[in-house]
């Protein structure tokens, strides 16, 4: 059976998430703001999962409908076949929200959309109690500009926890980030690839992940294989398959940070991941590494907002400018939030991507040219 399914993504990184459903041969792809569409059975589930490196969870879409007010709400939840996915015993905890809706109250709606849910099995199996003791459907829903829109999460953990970053630093980046910044660098594995702000080692680990073609859901689980309504054994057959076709290689991918604590954390961190020894971690300051005349570089320097104050992470976009002024060959990605970037790092961007780091509006300065 055919089902709909979104996949919720950073705003910025809509297009690279469609990119790769399209390219991994998913169906009826659709990307609109922060998320993105596409239909398939379960099989097709477990492999987004596993594969997706950019997208942030995947959701089954049960229903879509109008919703003026609770009774409408109600109704339309109730009209979903529950029984037919959680059956009796399953577990529904229901989470949500409402954007420039009349029903604008999340916990009312929550409340709503549980009894609803309740009701309806209560009604199917001839019962006056749920026991809620089985596997865990966790329910979804957005209600947009009245536009309710119910799912189940598949995915549990969000997909950026791909299990191997147990030690963080302050100013941590996100997998899914880390991730997308890689795929717009278009980094293959083939060229030095330089990360000189190593924080907890995320980017390079993805850099790395990427170039060996080492599926970021192979090595952990998913919310829905537990799930009653469809062969869950998909899994590990796609999570088989998708290991034995890794590359075992060494990359020319380092490592930087001046905090031996950085890179102590980026080290275990690319040991879980399983890309340990294939990259190169080293104390150094970014403003004395030795960069190449060709290859790659990605850099989250500090902000001047979790970590440093503004001036002093102005000063170190002043000395990475300088520093890196006379390789020209050498394609230059640099994330940050400071709007005055190009001023202090001394060279215009060929091109500017924005994106979110957390809640932090960013831009991706882009040098290739």
């Amino acid at each position: 059976m055919k089902y709909d399914f979104t996949v919720p993504c950073l705003l910025g990184v809509e297009g690279l998430v469609a990119d790769e459903l399209r390219y991994n041969g998913f169906e009826d792809v659709a990307a609109e703001n922060g998320r993105v569409s596409f239909i398939g059975d379960m099989r097709e589930c477990a492999r987004a999962n596993i594969i997706l490196r950019c997208g942030e969870r995947v959701l089954l879409k049960l229903a879509s409908f109008r919703a003026d007010n609770f009774e409408d709400l109600f109704q339309g939840v109730k009209g979903i076949p529950w029984e037919d996915l959680t059956g009796k015993e399953g577990a529904f905890p229901v989470k949500g929200h409402s954007i420039g809706s009349k029903l604008h109250s999340v916990p009312a709606c929550q409340s709503i959309v549980k009894k609803a849910v309740a009701e309806r099995l209560k009604d199917k199996f001839s019962l006056s109690w749920l026991e809620e003791n089985g596997p865990v459907y966790q329910i979804s829903f957005s209600i947009m500009k009245d536009i309710v829109t119910v799912y189940l999460d598949t995915s549990g953990e969000p997909l950026y926890k791909r299990g191997y970053k147990k030690e963080n630093n302050l100013a941590t980046m996100r997998e899914t980030l880390a991730a997308s910044l890689v795929k717009i660098a278009r980094y293959k594995g083939r060229e030095t690839f330089i990360d000189p702000f190593c924080g907890s080692g995320t980017i390079a680990i993805e850099a790395a992940m990427a170039a060996l073609d080492i599926k970021p859901g192979a090595r952990r689980n998913f919310e829905c294989e537990k799930w009653g309504f469809y062969n869950p054994s998909v899994f590990d057959e796609l999570r088989n398959e998708y290991i034995e076709a890794e590359k075992k290689e060494a990359l020319p991918i380092y490592s930087y940070d001046l905090d031996p604590e950085c890179v102590k954390k980026g080290m275990a961190n690319a040991e879980r991941a399983g890309v340990a020894g294939l990259i190169t971690f080293e104390q150094k300051d970014a403003l004395k590494v030795e960069y190449p005349e060709k290859g790659t570089v990605i850099a989250d320097p500090p902000y001047g907002q979790r970590m440093l104050d503004i001036e002093k992470a102005r000063r170190i976009y002043e000395g990475l400018g300088r520093r890196l002024e006379s390789r020209p060959g050498l394609k230059k990605y640099i994330i940050t939030s400071d709007s005055e970037f190009e001023r202090h790092f001394g060279i215009r961007a060929d091109k500017k991507h924005k994106l979110y780091n957390g809640m932090i509006k960013c831009d991706l300065y882009m040098y290739f040219r």
